[in-house]
């Protein structure tokens, strides 16, 4: 057989070294697409850990453990003469009325530490509670009524299956406190209820109290600041450098600071807000005014690679078309470039701002770690944000704390979730081809 019909029958030395090579090279991209889906189902199943462990031991801070009281609102503890007085009325002893209800209700009770842990079944804020009835209609006053006031966190968690009873060491809850407990379900006087608290209070050192209103308002105002600060700017610096800036040394300096700083850690703007800020502007510390300039600052180098990418994906016929008309530089990016480049500038900014809501450090660092009970009027206000709450309860003691930590972060999830699908949904709305 001569060389040109091994040729054709395939069987020549050359045809069957190329066939050996496709035979390898086929065997390794197969390899390395089983890699790739296995390192994809991997990184998923990590994901799927991740939120299932966050939900399980975050779900039950969406309840709370109510105990019922029917507390006698005696006129001689809250109004003894009469007068009506709202000053009067608001520092009335309420504590008082729900140590003698619970007194009533288990009468056996004789001892001052027996006493002491039967009164410790009720959260200290149930006196908070029975004062805002009192004060939002007085004509309660004289009358028995039904209240519920939330259980102590120990009592919560004992409800919960969460913490051990006895008398051991390794027991929160006392067995005579247990026992109270047993007498309380039986009647009927203990449920658990919607935590409206959690989202409707401020932070409290009682975790049966405490809540992420404060947090979510401050987190708000910090991204109000950081919105209107970032987009701007980072807009308007990105139509700078793509449209109108000269390509000399001076830009070429500029774009590479720019990509540098987009790879910076978060903490080192901390560390410029705590300079500039704080030290030498002497803004207020722990405001949303100061943490939204410490994120734009963050969030800045993110907007502007983002929305120069979109400049540059707009077809160079569009500007040709517009100058073409007798429109001048600045009208043809204004009205023809930016309009279609807006999409995408405002996924890069929705992620940017998704990016700078779970940051932690740079506000650490100029003060937002404060404990901060009250909810901020203003950009102005003492303040904290959800990133920054949930790092001081997890460095709190109580296991009721473990449940608000993982309930916060859920809500943090659901915030950046709704974040990225909105940055998807103008995406694809807004968004054309060519």
């Amino acid at each position: 057989m001569n060389e040109t019909e091994m040729r054709q029958d395939g069987s020549g030395p050359r045809l069957q070294l190329i066939k050996a090579g496709l035979k390898r090279r086929y065997a390794k991209e197969k390899i390395f697409r089983t890699l790739g889906i296995a390192a994809i189902f991997i990184a998923l199943l990590m994901l799927a850990v991740l939120f299932v462990t966050i939900t399980k031991n975050g779900y039950g801070a969406f309840e709370q453990t109510f105990i019922r009281l029917d507390v006698a609102f005696d006129a001689s503890v809250i109004d003894p003469e009469h007068s009506g007085d709202p000053d009067v009325l608001s520092s009335a002893n309420y504590s008082g009325l729900v140590k003698k209800t619970l007194r009533e209700m288990f009468p056996e009770v004789k001892s001052r530490r027996q006493k002491r842990d039967l009164y410790s079944l009720v959260s200290r804020g149930a006196a908070f509670h029975l004062r805002t009835m009192v004060m939002a209609d007085p004509g309660l006053i004289g009358t028995t009524q039904t209240v519920w006031v939330p259980a102590d966190d120990d009592i919560d968690m004992l409800i919960k299956g969460h913490i051990k009873t006895g008398g051991g060491g390794g027991s929160r809850v006392k067995a005579d406190k247990a026992a109270w407990v047993d007498t309380l379900v039986k009647k009927g006087a203990i449920e658990k209820r919607f935590n409206v608290a959690f989202f409707t209070n401020g932070d409290s050192r009682e975790p049966e109290l405490a809540g992420i209103r404060g947090a979510v308002v401050g987190s708000l105002y910090t991204m109000f600041v950081t919105l209107m600060l970032s987009f701007p700017l980072g807009v308007a610096t990105a139509i700078y450098l793509e449209e109108f800036a000269p390509k000399n040394i001076w830009t070429d300096i500029i774009e590479v600071n720019i990509n540098n700083l987009a790879a910076v850690p978060s903490i080192v703007f901390g560390l410029l807000g705590l300079a500039v800020f704080l030290n030498f502007f002497e803004l207020p510390r722990s405001a949303p005014i100061v943490g939204g300039l410490v994120l734009t600052l963050m969030t800045l180098p993110t907007i502007i690679i983002a929305s120069r990418v979109s400049l540059q994906s707009v077809p160079l016929s569009i500007r040709e078309g517009a100058l073409g008309v007798g429109a001048s530089r600045m009208q043809a990016v204004l009205h023809h470039v930016l309009p279609l480049a807006l999409p995408g500038m405002l996924t890069g900014t929705i992620i940017g701002m998704a990016r700078a809501l779970g940051e932690t450090a740079p506000l650490l660092m100029i003060g937002m770690v404060a404990f901060i009970v009250d909810v901020p009027s203003g950009i102005f206000d003492k303040a904290t944000v959800l990133p920054v709450q949930v790092y001081l309860w997890a460095d709190s003691p109580e296991r009721a704390f473990v449940e608000r930590t993982s309930a916060a972060i859920i809500v943090l999830l659901v915030f950046l979730l709704i974040m990225n699908a909105l940055a998807v949904v103008l995406r694809k709305k807004f968004e054309q081809r060519w």
